[in-house]
């Protein structure tokens, strides 16, 4: 490896060159999701981002701790201090236990992420699962003054906080203009400041979800657990936070002051978001309403899809645009990149059938040093997809007889092909659409064959049917010396 890793850190808002805290050993945690709902395309992308950077981080030689919590507690609507708790409201509709929700779409977001290749994470914790550690993080805080308990609720003191430390010091928010422009909230009067977060809530009599505490019965606030359990995986102080642009406040920015206030320093060395997904510029979430689920791109099922999408494609769609800039969602997008995916995977098939000569006479080397210095520039894969583009183009001109490659080159090409298309990028070989099951390919071979057989008799108007017949359905197909190749 030549070049060292640069990732972006959003709270220097530069460009660093990532040393480990603890050599050879990386700690990483990312905000996993709210399980009280499906998961969506917006869940999707920093499960995709933050899997590429546990990948690539594994083939530096880092030993990775990966930490992904799932949120199970503590997370109100709209994200604020009062109202219901999102799985606690979905349990009473349902008539069911929270646990039930929290088990049910747990599971569906798990699998959701094998079907997209995210390898799972070293651990995954749930909120709560960790109410204890919680509570002592709370005792913590407030032993160091920057809390203050309030009719049975603790609130943390972010004005306080802010003349020794600097709250907004990740999002640019300025503590002046929040004190100022915050709105007023039901229950404010707990409060000294709008502006200060809850870090333990008292329980309302009709409150599903509660533990007994010091304090009253209860919950811990959102931004709590990843302090809590943050420390408590991955020590005082470790690499990498990551999640979506849209957690860097309140949620990010309360737990750096959080986890100051309790430890008397910051915990993360470099800050990670990935941008948000929109669709028609706007952010693609469940209280925008405007979401589509992930088994909805698996079906096609939603209005807005004009057709079914595999795994593969919603990952390769993803992994087409930088994760810090935006990327705005549309079916046709969605389309061409599953035109571009297939072009990739069919010259990796292709590759595999090559045959090798004496001399290489197209360009194929390089491409090992060009895709590392991608990767290692802020995890840049759509460059690192566009050299597989132009490595494909040599492999086409070398199966099609135009071209050729030495053994050594061959092998060459095969392990770079190997290691960033599947391991890296962790793109899948194999198509996921039941189109392309064994079945159906044997049955579209047999009608090729049959018009092998139609061509050889010169029964040229049943060789034409069958290919105009199966062009129309959406097929490509390319006669070869050997006889046919095929692709949806």
């Amino acid at each position: 490896m030549n070049n060292p890793l640069y990732i972006y850190n959003t709270l220097t808002r530069k460009k660093e060159q990532f040393i480990p805290l603890h050599k050879g050993k990386v700690g990483m945690y990312v905000c996993g999701p709210t399980v009280y709902g499906d998961a969506h395309l917006g869940h999707a992308r920093p499960a995709i981002t933050f899997d590429i950077l546990f990948r690539w981080l594994k083939y530096l030689g880092y030993k990775v701790r990966y930490v992904r919590n799932i949120t199970d507690v503590g997370h109100l609507e709209n994200d604020s201090d009062e109202g219901d708790d999102k799985i606690a409201k979905k349990a009473r509709l349902e008539e069911i236990e929270p646990m039930e929700v929290v088990q049910y779409y747990t599971l569906r977001y798990q699998k959701a992420m094998e079907m997209l290749n995210v390898l799972p994470p070293s651990i995954e914790p749930h909120a709560s699962g960790h109410i204890v550690e919680q509570m002592e993080f709370v005792q913590k805080i407030l032993d160091a003054g920057f809390a203050y308990e309030s009719n049975g609720s603790v609130y943390f003191d972010v004005e306080k906080y802010n003349k020794e430390h600097h709250y907004g010091k990740l999002s640019g928010r300025n503590i002046d203009e929040l004190l100022e422009n915050t709105r007023q909230l039901d229950g404010q009067s707990e409060k000294r400041k709008s502006v200060d977060f809850a870090l333990w809530k008292k329980a309302s009599p009709e409150h599903i979800m509660r533990w007994k505490s010091k304090w009253s019965d209860g919950f811990p606030g959102w931004h709590l657990e990843c302090s809590a359990m943050g420390t408590k995986y991955l020590g005082e102080t470790f690499d990498i936070h990551g999640g979506g642009m849209d957690l860097m406040f309140p949620h990010h920015e309360c737990e750096i002051a959080q986890s100051t206030a309790a430890l008397g320093h910051e915990s993360v060395k470099y800050w990670v978001h990935n941008n948000m997904i929109t669709i028609n510029g706007q952010k693609m979430g469940k209280s925008l309403g405007n979401f589509i689920t992930l088994e909805e791109f698996f079906t096609g099922n939603h209005k807005l899809l004009t057709q079914a999408f595999s795994p593969m494609t919603i990952r390769f769609f993803i992994l087409q645009a930088h994760y810090r800039s935006t990327l705005d969602f549309s079916s046709d997008a969605l389309v061409a990149s599953q035109k571009g995916l297939e072009r990739l995977i069919e010259a990796y098939e292709r590759l595999q059938k090559i045959t090798s000569a004496n001399e290489t006479n197209v360009e194929v080397s390089g491409l090992r040093k060009r895709c590392e210095d991608a990767m290692n520039d802020d995890l840049n894969t759509p460059i690192v997809i566009s050299h597989l583009f132009d490595a494909a183009k040599a492999i086409n001109t070398i199966y099609d007889g135009n071209g050729k490659i030495s053994a050594e080159d061959l092998e060459e090409l095969k392990s770079v092909f190997n290691l960033y298309l599947l391991d890296i990028l962790g793109l899948k070989t194999e198509q996921e659409n039941s189109q392309t099951s064994e079945s159906y390919k044997k049955a579209v071979d047999l009608l090729l064959n049959m018009r092998l057989e139609a061509k050889q008799n010169k029964d040229w108007v049943l060789s034409d049917k069958i290919r105009n017949e199966l062009t129309s359905y959406g097929f490509n197909i390319k006669d070869t010396k050997e006889g046919f190749e095929w692709s949806l």
